[in-house]
């Protein structure tokens, strides 16, 4: 039997174990409409259940010794690098991955399970001084139940994130991937850990709709909130959170932007813009959706990333060697065309691209923009790069900061200049001599403005942070005296 063997989830969700679900929802292939499978949804009512079991047995798995929760993450970094071509196959398969970007996940997913097998043995706390004769300490302490709720466009990643390093630190967990990305979003984070060893209802599998959703973030066992996905949903989630005073944690959108400063190599820029626009299709939360670049270079640039653009084959990853796969699903790619067609129809040209293809979007180059056009406004999710120029450096920082997101910013060029720029930008990230897509379990991982509440994932500080509550504990080495 494979780890993803359908007759162990097909039909089912987990929750102390795999259980049958009465509604179940279609696995399907986006490149080509095929099915895949079936994977039982959970209810509201599931949901309850599984917060109450959750709340029981992280009082057990919180107890366990450091050195038995690492041996955990570490088993479940083991089994993904041992069933790495089996989930590289699911990612490609269902969430529409190009091959190269379903290696760089699943060896992300590697990562991150032994980065998160440090944490159980990482410092939880300091020792504080105390005007009493006492000790006084700030301990770290399992938050309780997590609630995790992942996107489609990165499943595993963006969802494991959260679980291993809650996990590491003694909670218990709900998952809610994307209903669309359930298998490789879900199903193979359940059953790597279930091979790992982890107890019986420390971690659970709900897929669901917004009812589930909605069950997950009010169960009354649940006390934080881990969200990635869409800054309208991130908004009602935390509205939702701080009604019922828990904590909620926010990456969200962005509509990031590269600035390729003057006398910057216009083919090594041109090259870092492609991939940050391209990659999986421009379905990543920080995809650089604005190209900013100076006019000494906008036009030699623009004709650099056309040619690279007009280049990049798009298809069925699953069956071609392509650079671009699928957009999700037909909703998305109409709404990736209506921007650009509502912006060409506002004065935007077409360089590159701009035209459906099978269930996938050429790479597209746009020119002649403002920036009040759609495409520069908003979070396109597609393989779409507007292109503008700037004249001064303090026009580049007014033009970057000029958007409600704040995630990730590249600039390219000059490194003196490219500090002095970086200091005057608003954004979670700013990577320079590189392209606004990047990501490492170690470094901390966020954005600002409508992009999120800062960065609240990745390395020791962040997670610890995320996903344990400060407790205040004194001793004394006798009961002190008292007036009463």
């Amino acid at each position: 039997m494979t780890l993803l063997d359908s007759a162990v989830w097909g039909g089912k969700f987990h929750s102390d174990g795999w259980q049958d679900s009465p509604a179940g929802q279609p696995v399907t292939e986006p490149a080509t409409g095929d099915r895949l499978g079936t994977v039982g949804l959970a209810t509201a009512e599931d949901v309850n259940r599984a917060a109450a079991r959750a709340a029981e047995a992280q009082r057990g798995w919180a107890a366990t010794s450091p050195q038995q929760r690492a041996a955990v993450l570490r088993r479940a970094g083991e089994l993904f690098t041992e069933h790495a071509a089996e989930i590289e196959d699911w990612l490609v398969r269902e969430a529409g991955s190009v091959r190269s970007k379903a290696g760089f996940e699943a060896g992300l997913a590697i990562g991150e399970c032994f980065e998160c097998a440090g944490l159980p043995t990482h410092p939880q706390g300091e020792v504080l001084t105390s005007q009493d004769a006492r000790w006084s300490l700030a301990r770290r302490r399992p938050a309780g139940v997590v609630s995790v709720i992942a996107p489609f466009n990165f499943p595993l990643v963006l969802g494991l994130r959260s679980v291993a390093p809650a996990l590491a630190l003694g909670n218990a967990v709900l998952l809610k991937p994307d209903p669309r990305t359930a298998v490789s979003g879900g199903v193979v984070i359940a059953r790597i850990f279930e091979e790992a060893g982890l107890p019986a209802g420390v971690l659970h599998l709900l897929p669901g709709d917004g009812e589930v959703g909605r069950a997950v973030v009010e169960a009354p066992e649940v006390r934080v909130i881990s969200f990635t996905g869409s800054t309208p949903v991130g908004r009602a989630i935390g509205e939702q959170a701080g009604r019922l005073l828990k904590r909620a944690h926010l990456e969200l959108g962005g509509n990031n932007a590269l600035v390729v400063l003057p006398g910057a190599d216009v083919a090594k820029a041109a090259s870092a813009g492609a991939f940050g626009s391209y990659l999986h299709q421009g379905q990543i939360c920080m995809t650089t959706g604005r190209h900013i670049v100076h006019e000494s270079l906008v036009e030699e640039y623009t004709a650099a990333l056309a040619a690279k653009a007009e280049a990049l084959p798009v298809g069925d990853p699953a069956r071609e060697d392509v650079a671009l796969g699928p957009i999700i699903d037909r909703r998305q790619l109409e709404r990736v065309h209506g921007i650009v067609t509502d912006s060409v129809a506002a004065g935007a040209k077409v360089a590159a691209g701009g035209e459906i293809d099978g269930a996938g979007y050429r790479a597209t180059v746009l020119t002649g923009l403002t920036t009040e056009m759609p495409a520069w406004r908003e979070e396109i999710f597609g393989p779409v790069a507007p292109v503008i120029s700037f004249s001064t450096t303090e026009e580049a920082a007014r033009i970057v900061n000029d958007c409600e997101y704040g995630l990730s910013v590249g600039i390219l060029g000059d490194v003196g200049t490219a500090m002095k720029l970086a200091d005057r930008i608003d954004s979670g990230k700013v990577h320079i001599n590189e392209q606004t897509v990047s990501d490492e379990p170690n470094a901390p991982f966020g954005g600002v403005k409508a992009s999120g509440t800062g960065s609240r994932f990745g390395g020791a500080a962040a997670n610890l942070e995320a996903f344990t509550e400060t407790q205040w504990l004194t001793v004394r080495p006798d009961i002190a005296d008292y007036p009463f």
